[in-house]
């Protein structure tokens, strides 16, 4: 009988020997399993770049560096280019503006130098004097740039010409300019003063 109770109660003990090792495999078996999940969540490490391809990413970041600073020094140039050519446009126009102004009243001095040269003078002297007084006057108009709009004889040009009066004249073509009433100018590409003409046969 005693040995019987004995025989039971070892095998008790291998049984719960054995659910304890039953137990410890699987929770050792469980423990991979969650690791993996926990890898699967967290983000892949990014490998190391070589030493080439290190190299390789600077030179396209210090290009890339470059074309910023040349695209920037591209538009300053740009810049002081439009500057400097509208300083000298501005400062050209000014200069025009301000000899034409002279030029416009100087015009008035000649204008009446030409009709004394022109008048009857008893004084062949005198009128030497005034004649070459006219001629140095033409004289720093041509210097200025100033030039005598061409108009006796050519046809009648509204850009050039101010018609004031008109005859009939058949040795003259149809609106020709027949006379000069008084003289225009121009300053390089700008009318300084219309010639104010007669026209023929308009």
């Amino acid at each position: 009988m005693i040995y019987k109770m004995a025989e039971e109660k070892d095998n008790l003990t291998e049984a719960a020997e054995e659910a304890a090792a039953e137990a410890e495999q699987s929770s050792e078996e469980a423990v991979p399993e969650e690791q993996t999940e926990e890898s699967k969540d967290a983000p892949a490490e990014e490998p190391e770049l070589s030493p080439e391809e290190k190299l390789a990413a600077e030179v396209e970041s210090l290009k890339k560096e470059l074309a910023d600073e040349k695209e920037k020094y591209l538009r300053l140039d740009a810049e002081y280019y439009n500057y400097r050519t509208r300083s000298l446009k501005e400062k050209q126009d000014a200069y025009d503006n301000a000899l034409m102004k002279t030029v416009t009243e100087v015009l008035s001095v000649i204008d009446n130098l030409e009709r004394a040269v022109c008048a009857e003078c008893s004084d062949e002297n005198y009128k030497k004097g005034v004649d070459m007084i006219f001629r140095q006057y033409l004289a720093i108009l041509e210097k200025l740039g100033v030039s005598e709009i061409p108009a006796e004889g050519q046809p009648f040009d509204p850009n050039l010409h101010n018609a004031v009066s008109s005859c009939e004249n058949e040795e003259l073509g149809e609106n020709t300019v027949a006379a000069v009433l008084q003289k225009g100018y121009t300053l390089g590409k700008k009318v300084i003063r219309h010639a104010m003409v007669t026209v023929a046969n308009p």
